[in-house]
């Protein structure tokens, strides 16, 4: 609501979209760096606030990686243009991808990521989640290296789901989320864009959803989630849509995974398919923790405990809820 009703703010968002836009359809390394810092530089009034020292730190932290991985990203193809005799070997190669994976917040390059997002309000929380890793991904896909990547994959799968084990922070439990999802993420990049983007949209509603809910109950902490006058209606909502993040088969999240896992056996991962899973069902235990902990426990609220709920957020919070239980069914209607 901020950014709709701040002019500034409207400003830099557009220009966010459109660097985005700039750097995945240049034609030169050169233009995609420039999109890539335009995009830098456009993020950082949205997330700084004088008034929220956590914000301040944030959107400084922000900036040194993002520059660190920008200027790897310069030299590295700087040296290809000037000198003729420059060859792209394995280490130029790894280096190359490293940058890339270093600016989408990857493993094992994310200790950024979780600090920043705790010092994040939920609308800025759902861009740096979503929207701040359409660019580097599109980038990281012209120019593979695919040992390496799936290693990083790997890593990136492992670290989510563990790092969100003992988080009791409910920015930081997304931001492990998204580290893990971001492993499914590449692997889906690397068999096709066209996968990959079915993957990104639905990982992009399901987030939106959660940061909205987030938002309109003015929670941050697992604790929060406790409180006894909680309409039982917004906890099924919350269990729908976590499971449904989490990727269990019922929801409308365990479709975009399910197509993933029948590339992966297709294609005799066996043991990257088991590595997979297995994460994604710790995912699961934590997000049942949370449910589980939020139907079982309650605590008188308090006074001035303040809740965003307007009747058409609801509305359409159910909506979506509908569609996360009932998206697998329909689906099988058209994808046969």
């Amino acid at each position: 609501m901020y950014f709709l009703m701040n002019s500034n703010k409207m400003f830099f968002m557009f220009i966010l979209l459109f660097s985005t836009l700039i750097s995945i359809s240049s034609n030169s390394w050169f233009g995609c760096w420039i999109g890539l810092e335009i995009n830098l530089l456009s993020f950082i009034p949205l997330i700084s606030n004088s008034k929220n020292l956590f914000s301040s730190e944030a959107s400084l932290k922000y900036f040194l990686i993002q520059s660190i991985a920008s200027i790897n990203f310069l030299f590295i193809f700087l040296n290809k243009m000037l000198f003729s005799n420059f060859e792209m070997n394995n280490y130029i190669s790894i280096m190359m991808n490293s940058t890339l994976l270093m600016k989408m917040g990857s493993a094992p390059f994310h200790f950024w990521f979780p600090n920043i997002m705790e010092g994040l309000s939920w609308m800025n929380c759902f861009i740096l989640m979503t929207w701040q890793k359409i660019s580097p991904m599109i980038l990281l896909s012209y120019f593979f290296f695919n040992k390496f990547l799936i290693f990083i994959l790997t890593i990136n799968v492992i670290i989510g789901a563990i790092g969100g084990l003992n988080q009791t922070s409910l920015r930081k439990l997304l931001a492990f989320s998204s580290i893990n999802n971001l492993g499914w993420m590449l692997f889906s990049i690397m068999i096709s864009e066209t996968l990959w983007m079915f993957y990104f949209f639905f990982y992009s509603l399901l987030n939106s959803i959660m940061c909205l809910l987030f938002f309109m109950l003015n929670i941050y902490f697992i604790n929060q989630l406790f409180i006894i006058n909680f309409n039982n209606m917004i906890k099924i909502s919350l269990l729908i849509n976590f499971l449904s993040l989490g990727g269990l088969p019922p929801f409308i999240g365990f479709f975009p995974k399910w197509m993933v896992i029948n590339f992966l056996l297709k294609n005799k991962f066996f043991i990257l398919t088991f590595i997979f899973i297995m994460m994604s069902l710790i995912m699961l235990l934590y997000y049942i923790r949370i449910i589980y902990s939020s139907f079982m426990f309650n605590y008188l609220k308090l006074k001035w405990f303040k809740i965003l709920f307007k009747n058409k957020f609801f509305n359409l919070i159910n909506f979506f809820s509908m569609i996360s239980m009932l998206g697998l069914i329909i689906s099988t209607f058209f994808f046969i």
